[in-house]
Order: structure tokens, then sequence, then C-alpha cells
């Protein structure tokens, strides 16, 4: 067969274990790359994953872009595409999987795989990577990546990038390498570059930002990073670790672990998993060799289930042997104000963390399409909610639970009266 692919990913039809391409929009990186992963799985049989950190639906994945490869190579008399994946007449695959769920059905299912490919991997946590790298252990089997960089810290551009593992191949692509670039989209960077060069360095050339627009912690994680406060916390075994959780059940359940001493707040290690019951978060508090003090639940944990034979999650903590407090319920305005007023006296394990501090930097307000323009974007009031969200709101759980009682102490304080002093003769 002839099938063009651009000089930049010929690289792809070599052997290795890490195949990465990353940088700015308009670099051909998922065309090329289904595009070869389409001739590999023509010229011999595979299994090919295609994964992204989050994939609640198959209209989140690579399904489509696959399509429309299959129907430009005139290939359609080979590849079937069924609903949630697509077979071969000599029995290739490609199915599709979310990263971050880490359930026993999606990881035997991926160790059946001879490629993986992360779409976006930019979202890819360290959790997902220390998991899904030894996953995929097939004699000759290969992990791919394709990413347009956000920050220079997340965890991708970090393990590929900065610190590329030995045997990967990693290449830098840019619309300079797209030989079909469009008339539209010269003209757009064109504008672009004339109205806002640093906004055009990062969105065709990929360089990274010092910040997600429109992050709503933006300025307490950068002055968190200023004043090393996100480095290595040891455990004080003489005070106890109290944990806060957000439950979002499905999607996904967060939980940062911290210890109040003097007055700081140590956050010194985070959990985050999905698609998992109670008890395999109970079993991850037992795993650590903590002193433990109070859980602090959300509202909601009250309520009771069915999933958990009539009981609440506040129940079935407390059987799991921890005192359970319900985090005061404030408004996510009032909770953010809340985040803000404590975060200077917040240290974080670097480490340990690196999951939870890569959300509170994604953590961002939805951007309106409706008021934004050329020139200016503009916000709405309430963050977006994806996958940073639930380690945001076990965060702003933390800080509602440390603020409140603060807040009531001062008030009730300033309205006690007056102590008079005598002179006693």
């Amino acid at each position: 067969m002839n099938v063009e692919i651009p000089e930049c990913a010929g690289f792809l039809f070599e052997p290795a274990r890490f195949k990465v391409m990353w940088g700015g929009r308009g670099g051909v990186k998922s065309w090329s790359i289904a595009r070869a992963l389409l001739v590999l799985a023509r010229s011999r049989k595979l299994r090919i994953g295609c994964a992204r950190e989050t994939m609640k639906s198959i209209d989140d994945s690579v399904h489509q872009l696959l399509q429309d490869q299959i129907a430009a190579l005139g290939m359609q008399d080979f590849f079937f595409p069924l609903k949630k994946m697509i077979r071969a007449r000599n029995g290739s695959t490609f199915t599709y999987h979310g990263l971050r769920d880490r359930s026993v059905h999606n990881i035997k299912s991926l160790e059946a795989v001879d490629i993986l490919w992360a779409e976006e991997a930019q979202n890819v946590t360290k959790n997902s990577w220390n998991t899904v790298v030894p996953t995929i252990r097939k004699p000759g089997s290969e992990i791919w990546a394709s990413f347009n960089p956000v920050l220079a810290t997340d965890e991708t551009y970090q393990r590929f990038v900065v610190h590329p593992p030995k045997g990967a191949v990693v290449v830098q692509t840019s619309y300079r390498d797209n030989p079909y670039l469009s008339d539209e989209l010269k003209q757009d960077m064109e504008d672009l570059k004339a109205r806002d060069p640093d906004e055009f360095e990062h969105v065709y050339e990929g360089v990274c930002r010092p910040a997600v627009q429109g992050a709503v912690y933006k300025e307490q994680l950068i002055a968190a990073e200023k004043a090393n406060r996100i480095t290595s916390v040891p455990y004080d075994a003489s005070r106890p670790v109290d944990t806060f959780w957000d439950l979002g059940f499905g999607d996904n359940v967060s939980i940062w672990f911290a210890q109040s001493i003097g007055f700081e707040f140590r956050l010194i290690d985070f959990v985050s998993d999905s698609l998992k019951d109670v008890s395999f978060y109970l079993k991850e508090l037992g795993k650590r060799d903590y002193v433990y003090g109070k859980a602090f639940l959300p509202h909601d944990a009250r309520a009771k289930t069915l999933a958990a034979g009539g009981r609440s999650v506040q129940q079935l903590v407390e059987a799991g042997g921890y005192r359970v407090r319900i985090v005061p319920q404030l408004s996510l305005v009032d909770g953010m104000a809340a985040v803000r007023a404590i975060f200077n006296r917040c240290w974080f394990d670097a480490e340990k963390c690196a999951e939870g501090i890569q959300a509170l930097k994604h953590y961002r307000y939805e951007k309106d399409e409706q008021m934004s323009d050329a020139k200016h974007e503009v916000f709405k009031r309430e963050p977006m909610h994806d996958w940073a969200s639930h380690p945001a709101d076990a965060f702003r759980y933390f800080a509602v639970s440390i603020r409140e009682p603060e807040r009531e102490k001062a008030r009730v304080e300033a309205q006690a009266p007056p102590v008079r002093v005598g002179v006693w003769s």
C-alpha cells in the first residue's frame, strides 16, 4: 500500500518501547499515529488499546478519528468499526480504555495489548503511568503517547520530555511538519501571533504555560512553589493524621491526608481512584502506617445506598474504626475562599501528593464561549467539572474543616464582653 505519512512520524514503524509525539497544534500527531496503527494492524494481527486518562463514553475516544482514517485510506473492506471497538479481517482489534479506571477487568484487558496509544497524554497522572507501564508487558509490546503540553511540571512532560526513559523515541512536532496545513489554519496562526505572541507560542509551538488559563488557585500555587512548600514533607508520628474525602463514587473518590502542626498544615499523602467501593479506600488507609485522627466526609456521606446494603458511607467508614466528622456545608464560592485563606500555611509532599497537586494546578474556571471573543477570554463563576474536580473538592473540604472552626472561635471571642481591669486598694 502507498500510505502518506509525514516524515517526522517515520519512527513509528521502527521498534521501540516508548514512542512519543508532542508539540503544538497542527503538528499531525494524532493523524499520523492513527494512520501508522492502521497500517501496522493491517500488516499483522495486533491488539491495540487506545487510552485517555478518563473516558466516560466512546465519544471521548479516538474511535471517530480511526474511522475517518479508515475511509481516507480506502480500508473499509478490511476494518469493521463496531459500536465500541474496531475489528479487522486478520483478527486485529482496536479497543478503548480510561486509564483512571483501574478495575481488574480493565487492567486484564490492557495486559493483552501489543500497542497502547495514550492520546491527550498531558492529562495522564503519575499513578496512571505507574499502573499502565508495567501492565503493558508482552514481549515486544510498545507504549505510544501523543500530547500538547500544558505545564512543565505535569507528569507526562516530566516523564518523557525532561527525563525520557531508556528505549524511548521522543519527537517534537509543530505545524512546520504538516504538509497539509490549510489556508484557514495558516490565517488563524498569523492572527494569533500578531494578537498574542505568548499564546501563539503555547498553542502552535508547544511551549509550556506558566499556569493553566483560568486556574482557580493560580496565585496560591505559584506562591507555594516560590516558597518551596511543595517539597518532601515527613510524617510526624506524634500527631494524628486526618483524612478529607470527596465522594465521586463512579467518577472518582479523592482523599487528602493532613497533619496540623503548630501553625502549619502538612499534606503528607493523597489517594484517588474510581469505580471502587468504600472498602477499597479503607484498605488503602490501612496500608499506611499512620496514626489516624478524624475522617472528614461531605454531607452526602450520610445518604444510605442499596449498593452498600442500606448503609451510608459514613456508617461504613465508622465501621472501619474511624471517627467521622461531616464537613460544614458551605457554598462553592465560600469553600474556595476558605482554600485561599489557608493555602499559605500548607506544605505538600511533592512525591506522595503528586497527583493531587497536578489536579489543583489544572482545576480551572470554565470558559464562557458566548462572552469570549478573539481578544478576550471570559470565564464563568463555576469551575469545570473534569478529572481535576474531585481532588480539588476534597481539598476544599479540608480547607472548610480547618477554616470554619477558626472563624467561629474568632466570632465568639469578638462577641465576648470586655474584661474590666480594676485597681484594688
